[in-house]
């Protein structure tokens, strides 16, 4: 089994009964914020034309980093055998038969399947609204002989199921952030500092634990960082550590593995893995004294790229310029029906949410989201002193009518991660906020509003049966955000509990959520 690293999740998996390309994603993601790094725009012809003619596509989620329908759409021959997670919506495929692919191949969550003699896979889904309606994924893939875990940013909350086809030779895994939290938040620097080092910290134990879980062999780091070469976002690079950034790079968890006794294999785009019997083979495209440049210059790098990608982030600029509509108006008729269709969510929500804009004449316009009332207004001069909201975005009028035109469904993915915005909150993170920012379409918010009938449901269940240990403390086994295994992922961190799948936190004495409100759990000091 040979794996070579095509950038970010990117993977081209060859196996002497066929190849599997894996998330290739080339084209500048969400808003042009994000790019490969390091970059894959000079990957060699060879790997190029393999890329182009591989046997199979796998596609992890829907997300713009893993999923790049422009490259896509002029790279791939539309007949090529796709191979489809078991999503609960087939949003997902439908998106891609826009796009003119016609073959499919559909799969069990977890149940491994045959492509070819000799060459099987087993994908795994994770279908919390979190990681968006469309759900993410993990992908197994064995030879008969070796077997490689593509887990990219699929955060699985059963750390059993990745490893229970058998002993894992390579473990392909994010490490570094995806989000943006905290840097867009209204935060005094040295605040959004401490915030940036602990979702450093969170992220980094969350991913441990994955390696410890899945016990690979080796393991590298993929599905991050990404590069952020517009000059109004430079600034969210990791170069030296002491940015108020969450994206750490590739040989930054290398050094982490190494620490912790766990073999990590740095890959850049072009870099060679080759499984052979008990040997693990790297090659570089370049040099090692060239491969560590960029990260021990980094700097540099980063301002050679950036100066390459310049006129092309010049252009995109000027496209977002375009004539403003009744933007009020228009979001109304779209967003009125969806709240209408969520009730759950909306109560979850609480107070109105607030974007903040530019209106026609350049003075401030807030659109008003008020939930409770399922309406939506601007704020009126009466209104603008003495109304309260629980959360507020600002956001650029151009990006904000370019959304709305998009009719896009998954404001996440189409505006959030590009981390042009501003945000501010009253009190702790609601992810029914961003939730239904994500579910902005009829099928999508149906599921969210299930979801969160159910969750609010569970909250008023007490099983006993299912509490573990952890340290000194019995708590519930399963975390009420994602359903986490605590068992796995909860840690004792001074008077907090932690769930490290994502660093939600909780006050060890009262079980109270302390990341984010009506979240609390069942714990208890042992023997009491």
């Amino acid at each position: 089994m040979r794996a070579t690293s095509i950038g970010h999740a990117g993977i081209l998996i060859e196996c002497a009964a066929g190849t599997i390309l894996c998330d290739p994603w080339f084209e500048p993601a969400f808003l042009g914020s994000w790019f490969v790094f390091p970059r894959n725009d000079q990957l060699p012809d060879e790997l190029v034309e393999k890329l182009h003619s591989a046997d199979f596509l796998y596609l992890s989620h829907l997300h713009g980093d893993h999923q790049d329908e422009a490259w896509l759409r002029n790279n791939l021959r539309r007949e090529i055998p796709i191979l489809l997670p078991d999503f609960p919506s087939t949003e997902q495929r439908q998106r891609l038969e826009r796009l003119g692919f016609t073959e499919f191949i559909g799969t069990q969550n977890g149940v491994p399947l045959e492509l070819a003699n000799g060459l099987t896979v087993a994908i795994h889904v994770e279908t919390s609204i979190t990681d968006g309606p469309g759900g993410d994924s993990a992908l197994v893939v064995s030879d008969g002989v070796h077997r490689l875990v593509n887990q990219n940013d699929c955060r699985t909350t059963d750390t059993g199921t990745l490893s229970q086809h058998g002993p894992i030779d390579l473990h392909w895994l994010q490490f570094s952030g995806a989000i943006w939290y905290p840097m867009v938040y209204e935060l005094d620097a040295e605040e959004r500092l401490r915030l940036c080092r602990e979702k450093v910290e969170s992220q980094s134990s969350r991913a441990m634990r994955y390696v410890e879980a899945v016990n690979a062999r080796a393991v590298v780091p993929s599905a991050g960082p990404p590069a952020f070469l517009d000059d109004d976002l430079f600034d969210l690079n990791m170069v030296t550590g002491d940015e108020a950034s969450i994206f750490p790079d590739q040989q930054w968890f290398v050094d982490r593995l190494h620490n912790n006794g766990r073999t990590g294999i740095l890959a850049i785009p072009g870099t060679v893995i080759e499984l052979n019997g008990d040997e693990i083979s790297v090659s570089h495209p370049i040099s090692s004294a060239e491969v560590d440049a960029i990260f021990t210059d980094k700097a540099a790098y980063l301002e050679r790229y950036r100066n390459d990608w310049k006129p092309w982030l010049e252009e995109l600029h000027r496209s977002w310029s375009v004539e403003h509509s009744d933007i009020v108006s228009r979001l109304a008729a779209w967003w009125e029906p969806l709240m209408a269709l969520a009730p759950t969510v909306c109560e979850a929500i609480g107070a109105p949410i607030v974007i903040r804009t530019q209106g026609d004449d350049s003075t401030t316009l807030d659109i008003i989201i008020d939930v409770a009332a399922g309406k939506i207004r601007a704020s009126t001069p009466e209104h603008s002193q003495t109304e309260s909201c629980g959360f507020r975005f600002d956001i650029e009028r151009e990006l904000l009518e370019q959304v709305v035109n998009e009719r896009a469904v998954d404001w996440s993915n189409s505006l959030l991660l590009s981390c042009r915005f501003r945000a501010w909150r009253a009190g702790p993170y609601n992810e029914n906020v961003y939730n239904f920012l994500k579910s902005l379409n009829h099928d999508r918010m149906s599921r969210t509003e299930a979801e969160a009938k159910s969750k609010s449901a569970s909250r008023n269940t007490r099983d006993d049966a299912d509490d573990v240990v952890v340290g000194d403390f019995v708590v519930q086994r399963r975390c009420p955000h994602r359903n986490a295994d605590l068992a796995t992922f909860g840690e004792i961190d001074g008077d907090d509990f932690v769930c490290t799948l994502h660093g939600w936190r909780f006050n060890l004495a009262t079980g109270q959520c302390r990341t984010s409100d009506n979240h609390p759990i069942r714990i208890r000091r042992r023997g009491t």
